[in-house]
């Protein structure tokens, strides 16, 4: 009679699991990486949307009477642009569509700007981003205009944004008059204002 151990056949035909994980845990990360790439690309290279507009209850009201920060720390007033066509465009310094929307309104600016005083005022409304970071972003893809810092969330909040870009066209009387949730044209807005004024839209 031996006395050697039996082989153990359960033990034997055991699959080492944690190997197996081990070994499939690298190409489940490099797959999510790779999707996760490919989704960044295609919001960055999608075609924008052609000026796609949105009710609210503001639409043909006074604008709220909001305030908020330039950068140089003095406050703006939306009350007091009263006798100029105004502009608001909301975004944030990370948001893809508003990089890409972004040289449209270098041209919309520039447009507005050669009509001398007849041009239309833009403001960058900034939420959740810092002065820092809307600086770079602005030294990064060009463009000079007066940036509001919303601080207090009034504009988001009173205008009713949930997502950026988001672009408001207000009167000289004070009036909403458009209100956009897609990223914007310069040719579009400058046609769209010229229309308003002319009274035929």
């Amino acid at each position: 009679m031996s006395d050697s151990p039996k082989p153990d056949p359960v033990a034997d035909d055991r699959p080492d699991e944690g190997g197996a994980s081990r070994r499939v845990a690298p190409f489940v990360v490099a797959a999510v990486a790779v999707v996760m790439a490919a989704l960044f690309v295609v919001l960055l290279t999608a075609k924008p949307s052609s000026n796609e507009t949105a009710n609210s209850p503001l639409l043909g009201n006074p604008a709220p009477a909001v305030s908020g920060v330039f950068e140089d720390g003095t406050s703006f007033e939306l009350s007091r642009r009263k006798g100029s066509w105004v502009v608001l465009n909301f975004f944030t310094h990370n948001c893809v569509p508003c990089i890409r929307e972004h040289p449209e309104l270098i041209k919309f600016v520039d447009q507005q700007r050669a009509l001398g005083v007849d041009g239309a005022e833009f403001y960058s409304v900034v939420r959740d981003s810092t002065p820092d970071q809307v600086a770079q972003f602005f030294a990064e893809r060009g463009g000079d205009w007066p940036i509001v810092f919303d601080d207090r969330y009034e504009f988001v909040n009173r205008f009713g944004v949930a997502l950026v870009p988001e672009t408001w066209i207000i009167d000289p009387n004070g009036l909403v008059r458009r209100r956009f949730i897609s990223e914007v044209t310069g040719d579009g807005l400058s046609a769209l204002i010229q229309a308003l004024r002319e009274g035929a839209a």
